[in-house]
């Protein structure tokens, strides 16, 4: 007899329980809050049967998984060592090993004072041998991981004489972590713990301190501490207690060593305060008090035999201005200029050292480095404003992404630059100031014969609904558009979008994107308004009662891609994480027809729930970016207008693949399981809605980098079999 056709799986039903709720005359009725019980067994059952539901759904493309996972692994180097970098009397790097997950961060003497070249190993040194002479492992991260699911270091750092290391760890994925202090000369833990912290801890000038910040229960960064070591945490001392609501506190250290400075910062407005090591009696002091919609950062430098603070502010224009001021409290109209406010050029960082200054801006939406020399102070004549030479570090590519990259000494003659395209994997340089020499360091390898010039990578622009026009950075293999009679046909693309908190998607390489891009696909990165690529109109223009504008710009992206031949609707998969994935939601209710699938990474995409509800956590500090819609009816409806889960409809939606964690603290698990549940009631026709849910994980996904591969790889697998390239085989590899 013949066998009986497997019928197909059946995805979970979750219950409809609604309940209702008004705000300014609105009744909303939600069917599947009671999902957001996370320790209900119910609610664990449901996202069980959901990932079971996955598993069986991609099945079939297990080999292809796995195909993905091998290659991604066999373009690694598994055994490696990154370049160097100097602080103090050491060269510090980390080092990853064959078969292991986290790797280690150790050390080595300086050997000459005069010595910026940072060593090299020999050769490739075996994983159970020192990289190089005299090596001190400082942490190994597969012991401190050893037992636990998850895994992540929140931050490490060396006291000012080099002998005690403070680092934070999280084992659950909540992202609150618990610093301890190892003696570094006999590797023995000291008494001193603290927990519940929010990343690590930045060492006073004597090292016999630190200081380090904590959350409240909405995991707001709320309280700055003080914690002398050989005291327990109930006696440290309270430096700064926030308790605006919409603010949250940081804590760190100028280069120069000099100023410890804490900052208080909402979207919108900043507050310093530092503490002098040359004058502590004087005490923690204000810089420049908080007046709404003043945006500033603090550092220190000597300019022209003079100490003074950079300041970084938008007092001038919206695009920033660099200002100098006094040691003391002063207000904006004290800050002098050194470089004045451009609208065409968008000032983001400056990093000072004793001989120069490092800007980091951005203009036409690419990324630059500025370098300001400074002066002699025994060469400028009278009325010298102290800077010698200003200029750009200069590169050949059209589009690339350059920043700074492990600079920490003051006194250094090099800056440690980071450059990356999308076809030129992640790269180390030296630049020398007084020589202008740009010396290539390191290039992250890529094996099995990778180069970068058989791939091609265009800048593109869109027209948005309102004219604007719309960067679109984008790479494939190149040939891989080529047809019949030597033209250029449609190649399958994944157009990635993010799009808010002046968050830049800068062109950026990846091993794990070689397994779309040799099965003929390209990659694309749509970089809508809400972010910060064209300076701060272009998050302006994206946010709180104009966040449309980062929706229709992704369409726009879209539509451009598929009416200029670079790809067709039924091969054009869309990506999005986090706010990222806010933008797929909504996009997949207002175009589905565009998409042939959408992948929401830990998306946010039930904001009105989120934001009416000032005890979940980060709300009341996202009101700058969402706006506050339990006040004010105009942003209640607005919100409710492009909400995703609000505006689910019975239309024919395309595939969707939403990914999530459970231990997620930034965008809560509830929110994706709300949305896949309610596509599942309510849309018509394909209802092809995956909900993949990581059971031990926070808002970054799993730990390790072999889960993390393994992770990439089923996403992948996924976005291949919606473009019709499943069966196509990846890169020839060795």
């Amino acid at each position: 007899m013949p066998s009986s056709p497997v019928p197909p799986p059946v995805p979970p039903v979750a219950e409809r329980r609604p309940t209702t709720a008004e705000h300014h005359g609105h009744v909303r009725t939600d069917d599947y809050e009671w999902l957001r019980a996370k320790d209900a067994p119910e609610v664990l059952a449901h996202l069980e049967a959901e990932n079971a539901y996955t598993r069986e759904r991609t099945a079939h493309l297990a080999d292809l998984r796995q195909s993905i996972f091998e290659e991604i692994k066999a373009r690694t180097l598994e055994t490696d060592l990154s370049v160097p970098t100097r602080n103090r009397g050491y060269w510090y790097y980390g080092r990853s090993f064959e078969g292991k997950e986290y790797g280690a961060t150790c050390r080595v003497p300086v050997a000459h004072d005069d010595d910026w070249v940072p060593p090299k190993p020999a050769e490739a040194a075996r994983p159970d041998q020192p990289a190089l002479p005299g090596e001190q492992v400082l942490l190994d991260l597969d012991a401190l991981a050893e037992g636990h699911e998850f895994f992540s270091l929140g931050g490490s750092s060396v006291s000012p004489d080099g002998t005690l290391l403070a680092y934070s760890t999280d084992v659950v994925g909540d992202e609150r972590y618990t610093i301890r202090v190892t003696q570094l000369d006999t590797g023995e833990l000291l008494a001193d713990e603290i927990t519940g912290a929010l990343g690590g801890a930045t060492w006073d000038r004597a090292g016999e301190s630190f200081y380090y910040t904590t959350v409240d229960e909405t995991w707001r960064a709320d309280k700055v501490w003080w914690h002398r070591l050989g005291t327990t945490q109930a006696e440290d001392e309270l430096v700064h207690h926030e308790t605006d609501g919409r603010f949250w506190v940081g804590v760190g250290r100028t280069r120069s060593d000099r100023f410890v400075v804490v900052v208080s910062g909402s979207k919108t407005t900043s507050e310093y305060r530092f503490l002098d090591a040359d004058d502590p009696d004087a005490g923690w002091q204000v810089f420049a008090e908080r007046r709404e919609g003043l945006e500033y950062s603090l550092d220190h430098a000597v300019i022209a035999g003079e100490d003074v603070f950079l300041v970084l502010h938008n007092h001038t224009g919206p695009d920033f201005e660099l200002g100098l001021a006094p040691l003391s409290p002063t207000p904006a109209d004290g800050w002098r200029p050194l470089i004045a406010h451009d609208p065409a050029v968008r000032l983001e960082d400056v990093d000072a050292f004793a001989g120069h200054l490092v800007v980091h801006q951005r203009s036409e939406g690419l990324t630059q480095l500025r370098i300001l020399e400074l002066a002699d102070p025994e060469a400028l004549e009278d009325g010298g404003g102290g800077v010698a030479e200003d200029y750009l570090v200069e590169f050949d590519q059209e589009v690339y992404t350059v920043g700074t990259a492990g600079n920490p000494g003051f006194h250094q003659p090099v800056v440690r630059l980071g450059y990356t395209s999308l076809a030129v994997p992640s790269s180390v340089y030296d630049y020398d100031v007084r020589s202008r020499e740009l010396t290539l360091l390191r290039r992250t390898p890529v094996l099995g014969g990778y180069e970068p010039a058989d791939y091609e990578e265009h800048r593109l622009w869109a027209r948005a609904e309102d004219g604007t026009k719309v960067p679109i950075s984008i790479v494939a293999k190149r040939g891989s558009r080529e047809g019949v009679g030597g033209g250029t046909g449609p190649v399958p693309v994944l157009l990635y979008g993010y799009g808010a908190y002046e968050t830049s998607i800068d062109p950026y390489f990846s091993i794990a994107r070689l397994s779309l891009l040799d099965r003929g696909a390209a990659f694309a990165i749509a970089h809508v308004r809400g972010g910060g690529e064209m300076g701060r109109r272009w998050y302006d223009e994206g946010k709180l009662m104009r966040k449309q504008s980062s929706f229709s710009d992704f369409v726009a992206c879209a539509r451009h891609l598929v009416a200029t031949g670079w790809t067709t609707p039924d091969r054009l998969v869309a990506e999005g994480a986090s706010a990222g994935g806010l933008l797929m939601g909504a996009v997949a209710n207002q175009a589905p027809e565009l998409f042939a699938g959408i992948v929401a990474g830990v998306p946010f995409v039930d904001p009105l729930t989120t934001m009416l509800d000032a005890g979940l956590p980060l709300t009341v500090p996202e009101y700058d970016e969402w706006g506050n819609p339990e006040a004010d009816p105009a942003v209640y409806e607005y919100l409710a207008s492009y909400a995703p889960y609000d505006n689910v409809a019975p239309i024919d939606y395309p595939p969707i693949l939403a990914e999530t964690s459970l231990n997620d603290t930034r965008v809560l698990y509830v929110e994706p399981a709300k949305w896949v549940a309610r596509l599942r009631a309510t849309a018509v026709g394909r209802r092809d809605v995956l909900l993949r849910t990581e059971m031990a994980a926070g808002h970054g996904g799993v730990s390790g980098r072999y889960k993390a591969w393994h992770d990439r790889a089923f996403a992948l697998a996924w976005m291949l079999d919606r473009m019709g390239l499943a069966d196509r085989p990846g890169g020839v590899l060795p």
